[in-house]
């Protein structure tokens, strides 16, 4: 990393010009691309005391002569974190746009609400391709990252467009809109530490939900909480109902990824029960491709719930008292497994000279069933294959519930022993006969927390 000294550095201080060319030069290898302008540039804060960069905030101060600068220490290590973050671009998580999604004007003095300022100036510029050419002169960064270099679009019937970005700069957008909401409370109950108007002798810092310090206009800042249990067991439909709740959810750490700060209140649509509160990132990663009521669509995500990180998504999934009681998975997760990985030895493979095994899996897989897991004898899964490029290759499998339920439960032994011996019809008592009723989610897309 390069130690170079900045010009206009003053007691510890750079102006903001300095810091962006800083910022640019810190993250030139990082794997998410950063823009210039991150500290003088809409949607930069500075002349309202911080900016923000990747996840974190950094204050301002209004050095002698009337100049705004800010420490370069904490440039350098907002700059060393973002560069620590691998991305992958084909991990992609729906940004917009959505349905009832509230209109928000990108003024200066409105917060980041990042997903509502990459719609609305994609609506301004009249689609994606104008975006990607970069026809109007507004910079296309947020907290110092340049999201026009990763975004995707995909149209659906011809007619819908979707706006995509990968996970992991999801998680970094939602972690400074979270920062810089902590920022402005924080502000809000300390207005007289909040205004610094000169340099300090030594930054205040506080610890970040990494671990980490960062700069906040109080002093020591409340850092996220991990988890503990605290819902477990309780009805969704009844929480979600108790003033506040919104409130202490955001308070927490996401219970899966343990690193973003928990947005939404994660729940089982079969048996009612609460699981944990969870980031938006990890909520969309988790949430079935349905394509009806009773048809999801196995897409390439399934490999990181199934088999990258097994054991942290079974936790998570068996956090329900009904799941973990009963040894199971909601059917349409429970769908999903069987096709992804039950079935995977019927799905076919087709040449691919590209790959380096010459083959590729056919297709894409869907599964189906009829029935449902209130009527296990009846409830039937069908495992089928969409796209096969030859038109062969329709129907794989069709698979009772009870004897998927089954397959899985000898699986789950094997995969994460710790996460079965804690399951088991042991913990049936006071378990309701029929599933608790939930709240349906109205949204579709889970914008909203409830």
């Amino acid at each position: 990393m390069s130690e170079r000294v900045m010009p206009g550095r003053t007691d510890g201080l750079i102006t903001l010009g300095a810091a962006d060319a800083l910022w640019v030069d810190l993250t030139a290898g990082s794997a998410v691309p950063t823009a210039s302008g991150a500290f003088t540039c809409f949607p930069a804060r500075a002349q309202s005391g911080y900016v923000l960069l990747g996840g974190h905030v950094v204050a301002t101060v209004r050095a002698s002569g009337g100049r705004w600068s800010v420490a370069e220490v904490e440039v350098r290590r907002a700059a060393a974190e973002l560069s620590a973050v691998g991305m992958d671009r084909q991990d992609l998580v729906r940004i917009g746009p959505f349905r009832r999604a509230p209109r928000q004007e990108c003024d200066e003095a409105a917060p980041l609400r990042w997903r509502q300022r990459i719609a609305g100036g994609l609506q301004e510029l009249d689609g994606f391709e104008r975006a990607a050419r970069g026809e109007v002169g507004r910079p296309y960064h947020l907290a110092g990252i340049d999201w026009r270099k990763m975004l995707v679009e995909h149209t659906r019937d011809g007619a819908q467009r979707t706006w995509w970005l990968p996970r992991a700069v999801v998680r970094l957008l939602d972690a400074a809109e979270h920062a810089e909401t902590q920022w402005v409370q924080a502000g809000r109950a300390h207005p007289a530490s909040a205004a610094v108007t000169e340099p300090p002798s030594r930054p205040r810092q506080a610890r970040d939900a990494d671990g980490r310090h960062k700069t906040g206009p109080e002093g020591p800042a409340t850092a996220l909480r991990p988890y503990g249990k605290e819902l477990e067991g309780q009805l969704y439909s009844v929480l979600s109902r108790k003033p506040g709740t919104s409130r202490r959810v955001a308070g927490w750490a996401c219970a899966v990824c343990r690193t973003a700060p928990a947005t939404v209140l994660d729940h089982c649509h079969e048996h009612g029960y609460v699981r944990a509160p969870v980031c938006q990132s990890c909520n969309t990663q988790e949430r079935p491709d349905h394509l009806y009521s009773n048809d999801i669509r196995v897409a390439n995500r399934y490999t990181r719930l199934f088999h990258t990180d097994t054991d942290d998504w079974l936790r998570h999934w068996h956090r329900c008292t009904g799941c973990r009681a009963r040894t199971t998975l909601p059917l349409p997760h429970l769908a999903a497994w069987t096709a992804h990985i039950a079935c995977r030895p019927l799905r076919p493979a087709h040449r691919d000279p590209s790959s380096s095994r010459g083959r590729k899996p056919c297709g894409v897989l869907r599964v189906s069933w009829t029935g449902s897991q209130n009527a296990p004898r009846s409830c039937l899964l069908t495992v089928a294959v969409d796209f096969c490029p030859s038109g062969e290759h329709r129907v794989l499998a069709q698979v009772p519930y009870r004897e998927a339920a089954e397959r899985f439960r000898v699986w789950l032994a094997e995969t994460a022993p710790a996460v079965a011996a804690a399951a088991g019809p042991d913990r049936l008592d006071g378990l309701p006969a029929q599933p608790r009723p939930v709240i349906a989610d109205t949204s579709g897309e889970d914008l909203e927390l409830f």
